[in-house]
């Protein structure tokens, strides 16, 4: 498991655009964090080191949006699990896991049995940025250029033995920048 802080939304984004040199099909993401945090702007930079066609947008509407590879690779499947009620929901839209890399924001308790290997990010930001008023991401969260601190864990045999791997996710606490992983907020 690792706490990286990630400065602006640039750095969002090409924090996404590495990470994708490390991810292959099959691979699923777990976004957690607030409205506002940078899960769309993360997920745009992974389209662009996938290489996918279009431009990565929220799929709130859509639930699921699909983005092609354009050099051979895999798939992008993003999906927006905020306004899905239980995980048969997200059964029901027949998403191609084995042959995608599936990126998954509002995803925390949905997708339990769906892969035995995921990696979950916990992006958080200052508290009072950003604007919550809808259940969107903003598509403009890069005006709100602030620094955020992602966690990543990874679980299951894919990620055991990386950086990554993680054992108690869940209980972790709101982490500072820079903190180390596991340790406690400062009062």
């Amino acid at each position: 498991m690792i706490t990286r802080s990630v400065p602006t939304a640039e750095g969002m984004h090409a924090f996404g655009l590495s990470l994708a040199a490390e991810l292959r099909a099959g691979d699923l993401l777990v976004l957690d964090g607030p409205l506002g945090a940078g899960k769309t702007t993360f997920t745009r930079g992974l389209g662009e080191g996938l290489g996918i066609r279009g431009t990565v947008t929220s799929p709130t509407f859509v639930l699921a949006r699909t983005h092609p590879s354009v050099v051979g690779g895999p798939a992008l499947v993003h999906v927006d699990a905020y306004r899905l009620s239980d995980p048969m929901e997200l059964d029901d839209l027949d998403i191609d896991y084995a042959h995608s890399v599936v990126v998954v924001e509002w995803g925390a308790g949905m997708l339990d049995g769906v892969s035995e290997s995921w990696l979950e990010l916990r992006l958080q930001r200052p508290m009072g940025a950003g604007d919550e008023q809808s259940g969107a991401e903003s598509e403009t969260e890069s005006e709100a250029d602030e620094p955020r601190t992602v966690t990543i864990a990874g679980f299951g045999p894919r990620w055991a033995g990386t950086e990554y791997a993680g054992t108690e996710y869940a209980g972790i606490p709101d982490a500072e920048p820079g903190a180390e992983p596991g340790a406690e907020p400062s009062a």
